[in-house]
């Protein structure tokens, strides 16, 4: 179809535009490589299998925003189908005669592919550009406390606007040109849309057709040529960064599961994060596919409770930052700019609950959470900076192995027993060790909850047994908030203590989410492989065994707050619920549950420190949800969701009470 002269011109301005995106992907790539570690890539099927099934499943994104995500389908659609109708269009060009797959049978069900997803790219762009620039969605802004990178809040509507206007041209000049294709041929059953445009061309010459396909030919894939350049430059790039994201994600036994710092190398400078260049290469790749669609940040509760931490901001200002200063970066230049500065501001910092609704939420795989975790660490392990009321905590964990710096006796809460808890040296040969917890030795509360979880396993005839004032805290308050070297002294201790007393095939029931994740999914980073139960999971058990029986009558209604780590970072969503339903409690869900809970606003260290300033408390939010339920009562499965929507029941008169699944669940025990 091209003239010699035209398919010279062609080459030429591809060489050109296939330089200068060259140029800089190569400098993306040297930006990357000044991450600290390695980008993952084996085992690379597995891995391949994973990044194809999030490209299939948009990375989960249709559980939020339905009916948008659903347009965005054909938006992926119609990229996939463009990606061969483009290379095949360019060999037409250069080839005359030749059509592709034209006389074959796949000929006319690849026109009707084209035809149709063309007609759906148009009408998806539309409503996205409609959305952004007309209805202006509340979906694509930031808080008024949110602080953007310098020309980000610009940026990203230019950036919207040039990729929206690159699309529509480009699909719907080769769409235009498919119509003039017809004028000669005559109406095509399988390009039913764009037989009816060419309606509109009806009488026109040959010469007259064959110009309009040339010109539209030109113009569909000159955008290309135009934008490939532009094309890592813009959130565009999240087509090929979200899936290379997942292929190159760190294994994790837990979406919330940190890494380990080797305090032994010799030549390190560095621990935690200050800079850019201090985080992991996976983690400046988040910067790269971050979509900016916000969707983490309609899920943080320090977010909606008008915290100025945004997980969708941190990323993107590491990306605005990443494209002010890449050539820098690429050279080796030194990065001397502080994440604080830019990235996230002190109180977004310590705002984090570690809760991990961001990664859920996430559709190209980002991890924010983690970034603040190693921000934290690089404060407190380099600069000890912190928020002081933490010291107390800290104090505790090193000099009396709990948070509280108690130094009482942790088996005070079994005296109120009318039978004796056995420790391991009373019952060396148990089945089960309880591990009680730090909360259960030294809370009122939560002793009454260790105290109900003890009656049911004496009462289900377990073989159990505890630790008793060997127990030292699990350290959960300490990494989450940044202090991994007290972190890593204590969990070597404590994998030393439980290696000494629990054989394999023994099992850990605790009633604390934190303890049983960091046991279970970060002790092995330290040399420590356990069974670890939630004890709900072994409640579920011993009902469905008939070891236990549960009297069903006289059920009031409850609602169930899934606490975060026993939910999003462990995968356990039925067993607390299956434990109320035996005990004969008729369950009333609220709006936001099992992978989509919102907090309750005790972890990553927020239960041990004032909460950062805002428009409202996390734990507030939350008990007022689980009151529009019409419920008589709270379960919970973990000692800070207890003390924190306790602690809210009680300002509010206890009107709602809070109660534990296992209290509820012995409550209904027949002995």
């Amino acid at each position: 179809m091209l003239s010699p002269l035209e398919k010279i011109v062609y080459v030429l301005v591809a060489l050109a535009s296939l330089g200068f995106s060259g140029l800089h992907f190569s400098r993306m790539v040297r930006a990357i490589r000044r991450g600290q570690g390695n980008l993952l890539t084996a085992p690379v099927l597995r891995r391949v299998g994973e990044a194809m099934m999030a490209i299939v499943s948009q990375g989960g994104m249709r559980t939020r925003r339905p009916l948008t995500s659903l347009i965005h389908v054909f938006l992926v659609l119609g990229f996939v189908y463009y990606l061969i109708a483009n290379a095949a269009d360019l060999v037409e060009g250069f080839m005359p005669g030749f059509r592709f797959l034209d006389g074959s049978s796949l000929g006319g069900p690849y026109r009707f592919c084209g035809d149709l997803l063309s007609v759906c790219v148009i009408v998806a762009m539309t409503y996205f550009l409609a959305r952004r620039f007309v209805f202006g969605s509340t979906d694509l802004l930031f808080p008024k406390q949110i602080r953007l990178y310098p020309g980000a809040e610009k940026g990203m509507r230019r950036d919207s606007l040039l990729v929206g206007v690159f699309v529509l041209g480009h699909v719907g000049f080769r769409f235009l040109g498919a119509s003039f294709d017809l004028v000669e041929g005559g109406y095509d059953t399988w390009q039913p849309f764009a037989s009816t445009v060419a309606v509109l061309w009806a009488g026109m010459q040959e010469t007259g057709s064959s110009l309009g396909t040339r010109v539209c030919w030109w113009i569909s894939q000159g955008l290309v040529l135009a934008f490939i350049p532009y094309f890592p430059y813009s959130k565009h790039a999240h087509l090929f960064m979200g899936p290379l994201n997942y292929f190159t994600r760190p294994d994790r036994r837990s979406p919330g599961a940190l890494d380990p710092i080797d305090f032994e190398k010799d030549d390190a400078e560095q621990f935690g994060a200050s800079r850019l260049t201090d985080l992991s290469r996976t983690q400046i790749v988040d910067a790269f596919a971050c979509i900016m669609c916000n969707r983490c940040q309609d899920v943080c509760p320090a977010t909606s409770t008008g915290k100025t931490l945004s997980p969708a901001a941190l990323e993107i200002n590491k990306r605005y930052y990443l494209g002010e200063h890449l050539s820098s970066l690429a050279n080796g230049d030194a990065d001397d700019a502080a994440l604080l500065d830019y990235a996230v501001d002190e109180s977004a910092l310590w705002s984090c609950l570690g809760c991990g609704a961001c990664t859920e939420a996430c559709p190209v795989g980002n991890e924010p959470m983690m970034d603040l975790m190693d921000i934290r660490r690089g404060q407190v392990l380099m600069n000890g900076s912190f928020p002081q009321e933490l010291r107390l905590a800290f104090d505790g964990m090193q000099n009396q192995g709990n948070p509280w710096n108690l130094s009482g006796d942790r088996l005070a809460w079994t005296e109120a027993l009318d039978f004796t808890v056995p420790t391991v040296e009373d019952n060396p040969d148990f089945d089960v060790l309880f591990w009680v917890g730090c909360a259960g030795a030294f809370d009122p509360r939560a002793g009454e909850v260790a105290r109900a979880t003890a009656s049911i396993l004496q009462g289900a005839g377990v073989n159990y047994a505890v630790l008793g004032n060997r127990e030292r805290c699990t350290g959960d308050v300490a990494r989450r908030s940044g202090n991994e070297y007290l972190f890593a002294e204590m969990a070597r201790g404590n994998v030393d203590t439980l290696d000494a007393v629990v054989p394999p095939g023994k099992k850990i029931v605790t009633g604390c989410p934190h303890c049983l994740h960091v046991i279970k999914n970060e002790y092995p980073t330290f040399g420590g492989s356990f069974d670890v139960l939630h004890h709900t999971q072994a409640i579920q058990d011993l009902i469905a065994s008939g070891s236990i029986t549960l009297d069903t009558d006289g059920s009031t209604p409850v609602t169930f707050h899934d606490p975060c780590y026993l939910g999003r970072q462990n995968g356990e969503y039925d067993a607390p619920r299956d434990s109320l339903l035996g005990a004969g409690a008729g369950l009333v869900e609220m709006e936001r549950r099992r992978e989509n809970s919102f907090c309750c606003g005790g972890g990553g260290a927020q239960a041990w420190k004032e909460e950062e300033q805002g428009t409202g408390a996390v734990s507030a939010t939350r008990f007022e949800e689980a009151r529009a339920t019409g419920a008589e009562s709270v379960a919970v499965g973990c000692p800070f969701c207890l003390r924190m929507l306790g602690n809210e029941s009680e300002k509010n008169g206890s009107e709602l009470p809070v109660r534990d699944v296992a209290e509820i669940v012995a409550g209904a025990m027949i002995k």
